[in-house]
């Protein structure tokens, strides 16, 4: 009866429905097939803008007060999706959690609670504006939130939590909120992707720890990566993403100490670094 039923459906199928309906699905003809259409841009207006824990968020009322005002002043201008680093407190998370012997699935909902509080401090000075905090499982009800008020903020950390995938080297847990804040661009086939950070972008080394690092305007995936740099502006799993990436094949590094800088990047002006995948 079953076998009769697949065979019925089946004249309903396209040539690609079918080949994954009977095929096998590390089958690579067939998953090079499902490659065939676009994917499409489900939020092409909006822009993701990632704030950063330690490089920003850390800094305080200082740091953070006049970027709010930014981001209240684009309300009504742009649609923005807000995320958040996790900072030094992860990294203190961290330390202990190694210490401990904590696998790094842990480490990762360690990391992923950090970003979470950096993620409602934000969310608490925009509450005034009717912004909303939203999790994971919120995701679906995104669009609607970015249409009545125009922003939303989230944490960075992506769920991965107990699931997360070893690093290749030690147990730090790789794919942190620079690469969460990413992969919702890319899945949303979002506008920009902005990272807002306290340097003016992308250098050949830590401008804070070497006097000599140069700037970097503009560079793609390729080229970053054979320059094997030792100290690299975004998560490097970032950098990875991208070379596959179907709608976010860019991202944008920006100096949010300088006020403007934001409103700039978001109006689309060459500001701070850009990185591009081939």
């Amino acid at each position: 009866m079953k076998n009769t039923i697949l065979c019925e459906n089946n004249t309903l199928l396209s040539e690609l429905g079918k080949s994954l309906v009977t095929g096998s699905l590390s089958d690579e003809r067939v998953l090079a097939e499902t490659g065939r259409e676009p994917a499409i841009k489900i939020l092409p207006n909006a822009h993701v803008i990632k704030i950063g824990g330690q490089s920003f968020i850390d800094r305080g009322r200082s740091a953070v007060f006049p970027l709010i005002e930014e981001i209240v002043e684009n309300l009504g201008h742009h649609e923005m999706i807000i995320g958040s680093g996790g900072g030094t407190r992860a990294r203190h998370a961290y330390s202990v959690g190694l210490d401990l012997g904590l696998p790094n699935g842990v480490l990762s909902v360690l990391g992923t609670f950090v970003s979470m509080q950096n993620a409602r401090m934000i969310n608490y000075l925009l509450a005034n504006y009717g912004i909303p905090f939203i999790e994971p499982a919120q995701f679906g009800q995104l669009a609607h939130y970015l249409k009545e008020r125009g922003a939303v903020v989230f944490f960075g950390m992506p769920p991965y939590t107990f699931w997360h995938k070893n690093p290749s080297v030690g147990r730090i847990p790789p794919f942190r909120t620079d690469t969460g804040t990413y992969l919702v661009s890319e899945v949303f086939g979002t506008k920009s992707m902005i990272f807002v950070k306290d340097e003016e972008g992308l250098y050949t080394a830590d401008p804070k720890k070497d006097r000599n690092a140069k700037f970097i305007k503009k560079i793609s995936v390729a080229e970053l990566k054979a320059m094997d740099l030792q100290d690299v502006v975004v998560e490097r799993s970032v950098l990875d993403l991208m070379e596959n990436a179907q709608n976010r094949r860019s991202i944008r590094v920006i100096n949010g100490l300088e006020r403007g800088n934001l409103t700039r990047a978001l109006n689309g002006e060459d500001v701070g670094t850009l990185i591009y995948a081939d």
